[in-house]
């Protein structure tokens, strides 16, 4: 059942209002691109609601289109995948191989277990080869906590990818090759100061898995999608709302993704973040593509649409794909 309107927080713009804040968009960045959504986990916290059914996949024209704007944009620095398994769309390779040769940073948002599936055997080593950056889902170092998210068997294949990253020489003294882990809450609640989480992953992955990595970032799990239905089916979607609001965070909302960041959805469609491209809010509150852009650094004179989701973003010490804000 849906919750009703009392159960709702006040609407995100208001409450920036009411703390005197006001956040324009400011330099294009980072270039944040879901090539797809087929994927061979369904996890319960999947905000594009990914799995191995689904068959939406970027083509190559629009593989061949992000690398024309993005050899015209000469302050987006990073290429940011993501998916569903970005690894597993056949253009994948291409589009790393095209932004790197811009000179780009790219991030891989790698699940772990697709390194060893059908077809990926040397994905790894593709990888390391062109200098692509790993942030890694593992959303706890036991296994107990790791399936009951993201489902049976996939706590040691993912400790089996972390380790051939490392062997690759990811997070290796010396390497530019960077392993960052992601950490979502298991259940309904913010997650704990990053810092210390990290510090715990780094014990428990070194000591008992002989695992290093560079980082670890803290995501807020968004109640929208998948997520959104799980807590409606256990009863608790209005008790997390209220703690989204309860810990909302002017300081968090001033480092929020979407102020330097674009999305762009397996089909071209352009968006502020990938929540608002996983509820097929436009940028600019307007349908727009990448053939409607000239260049990419026309996006940053348009109002970011902010919704009830953000507060996600904004609570406690924040949370981007990059981690906590505060």
């Amino acid at each position: 059942m849906n919750a009703s309107l009392s159960e709702l927080p006040p609407a995100f713009d208001a409450t920036l209002r009411a703390h005197g804040l006001h956040l324009p968009r400011t330099r294009l960045e980072i270039l944040q691109v879901n090539v797809g959504k087929r994927c061979d986990l369904a996890c319960t916290h999947c905000h594009v609601e990914a799995g191995p059914k689904r068959t939406e996949m970027m083509q190559a024209a629009t593989v061949e289109r992000i690398l024309e704007l993005l050899a015209d944009a000469p302050t987006v620095h990073t290429l940011d995948l993501t998916g569903g398994a970005p690894e597993l769309n056949p253009h994948f390779r291409t589009l790393v191989r095209g932004a790197r040769a811009l000179g780009k940073r790219v991030i891989d948002r790698c699940n772990l277990t697709v390194l060893f599936t059908p077809g990926q055997a040397d994905t790894a080593q593709f990888l390391a080869d062109e200098g692509v950056n790993v942030v890694a889902s593992l959303p706890c170092y036991t296994a107990e906590n790791v399936e009951h998210q993201r489902g049976q068997h996939v706590f040691e294949p993912s400790i089996r990818a972390l380790q051939l990253l490392n062997t690759l020489d990811y997070s290796q003294p010396g390497s530019a090759l960077e392993l960052d882990l992601v950490y979502n809450p298991v259940g309904p609640f913010l997650p704990p100061p990053q810092a210390k989480l990290e510090a715990d992953y780094r014990r428990e992955l070194g000591t008992r898995f002989g695992i290093t990595f560079n980082r670890l970032f803290t995501i807020t799990n968004m109640p929208i999608k998948r997520y959104l239905h799980a807590l409606e089916r256990d009863g608790r979607l209005a008790a997390y709302r209220q703690t989204l609001l309860d810990a909302f965070n002017p300081q968090a909302a001033l480092g929020v993704m979407c102020r330097n960041l674009l999305s762009v959805s397996w089909d071209g469609q352009l968006h502020d973040c990938d929540f608002n491209q996983a509820l097929e809010i436009p940028l600019g509150g307007t349908p727009r593509t990448l053939w409607t852009l000239q260049r990419l650094d026309e996006v940053e004179s348009l109002p970011i649409t902010f919704a009830d989701h953000c507060y996600g973003c904004t609570a406690g010490a924040g949370s981007s794909c990059g981690g906590a804000l505060a």
